[in-house]
């Protein structure tokens, strides 16, 4: 059984890693990336920076991170000495331990060498994939607080449940990072006004306008996967049970992740506002993923019961 003290440590493990992927968005947004120079660790040369508003941001950042790091490694030691037998909540702190080191590696050189836009995004990626690992963690916490840890359910899911959820989260990596590129091209203002695109259906395919009207696309699809998936599930029946309101909770995400999408075109131009609608826009994704995650996986482990 698992204790109400480990779901304390998972939930604020959960809660850090989000914070950092948020904190790593603002400072993309407020362009603070170089507000501590080309030093690591230190900030311009100075264990407390100088008090600018960018090195403030971005000192902030690597505190937030270093803070959370420690937890994550806390989080992976007790688990293992709790769980050891137990495969999946080892995978999960595992995975949370091994991209935070990776994003704190990508973060470093980052501020020491120029980095393209493509590997910046993929920055952002390796952050959704820890904050992912530290949510399946919470929510493993507590599906076993009321039995014991690793106990399978009695319920079992259609076979065909696990390859259509498996493409949805998989594309919906594609997506995200075309968000995050988006981010690290500035190319915001690309398409202004929504749905229509600088009042066009198809417009100009060249520099920021092309980067964000595919983006656009590109989400209208994930919509129409979201949709069948849930169509899909459904008609599983009662052998759905397991795993439908999942599937609800990411349909309703993907639409106000939409939403925020638009939200963040009728700010564009107003700083502050805009800077929070993004922030909106990226924890709703986060939240998105780590559902589509979880369904991915519980649909496997089900599957394999069945098999």
């Amino acid at each position: 059984m698992v204790s109400r003290r480990y779901r304390v440590l998972v939930i604020a493990a959960s809660i850090g890693m989000l914070l950092v992927l948020l904190a790593g968005v603002l400072v993309t947004n407020t362009e603070s990336g170089e507000g501590c120079g080309t030093d690591w660790p230190l900030c311009n040369g100075k264990f407390i920076p100088a008090k600018t508003l960018e090195s403030a941001i971005e000192y902030s950042h690597r505190m937030i991170s270093g803070v959370v790091g420690l937890l994550i490694l806390l989080t992976y030691v007790i688990t293992y000495r709790k769980y050891k037998t137990d495969r999946e909540p080892n995978l999960y702190a595992g995975g949370a331990l091994l991209f935070t080191v990776v994003q704190a590696l990508m973060g470093a050189a980052a501020v020491k060498w120029p980095q393209s836009p493509p590997v910046l995004a993929l920055h952002f990626g390796i952050s959704l994939f820890a904050f992912a690992c530290t949510m399946l963690l919470v929510v493993w916490a507590y599906r076993n607080s009321g039995h014991i840890a690793g106990e399978q359910p009695r319920f079992t899911v259609p076979t065909s449940f696990h390859p259509r959820i498996m493409l949805t989260l998989v594309y919906s990596i594609v997506v995200i990072y075309l968000g995050a590129y988006i981010r690290h091209t500035d190319s915001g203002g690309g398409c202004l006004g929504w749905p229509l695109c600088n009042g066009e259906v198809i417009p100009a395919m060249d520099g920021a306008t092309g980067i964000v009207f595919v983006h656009r696309v590109a989400a209208a699809i994930m919509l129409l996967l979201v949709i069948g998936m849930n169509l899909h599930i459904r008609r599983g029946g009662r052998a759905a049970q397991g795993i439908a309101r999942s599937g609800l909770w990411a349909l309703v995400l993907v639409v106000t992740q939409i939403a925020s999408g638009a939200l963040l075109t009728a700010t564009f131009g107003n700083e502050n506002v805009y800077i929070f609608a993004n922030l909106l826009h990226n924890l709703i994704v986060s939240f998105f993923f780590g559902i589509l995650a979880d369904m991915t996986i519980r649909s496997r482990i089900l599957r394999e019961r069945r098999n």
